[in-house]
């Protein structure tokens, strides 16, 4: 685990957002979906291309809530 410099000192890494770990997952099941479908499993790739919009749309929406609660604050 690495430290990053700032101007009060060294302070840990930051953790990823909520956000970005849905997309990382959306995108995941995505590539799933992509393999199953070039190896011909027809269901399977229909199955992971549903979970990854799923997953996309909780991404986009939790991306817009995170961005209206930021821009409300100021």
């Amino acid at each position: 685990m690495s430290a990053v410099l700032s101007p009060t000192g060294l302070r840990p890494p930051a953790k990823p957002r909520q956000e970005t770990k849905m997309l990382h997952y959306a995108l995941v099941f995505f590539v799933v979906a992509i393999i199953a479908a070039v190896l011909g499993f027809g269901g399977l790739a229909a199955s992971a291309a549903g979970i990854a919009k799923v997953l996309f749309v909780v991404f986009l929406v939790m991306a817009l809530v995170s961005f209206l609660v930021s821009v409300l604050r100021r």
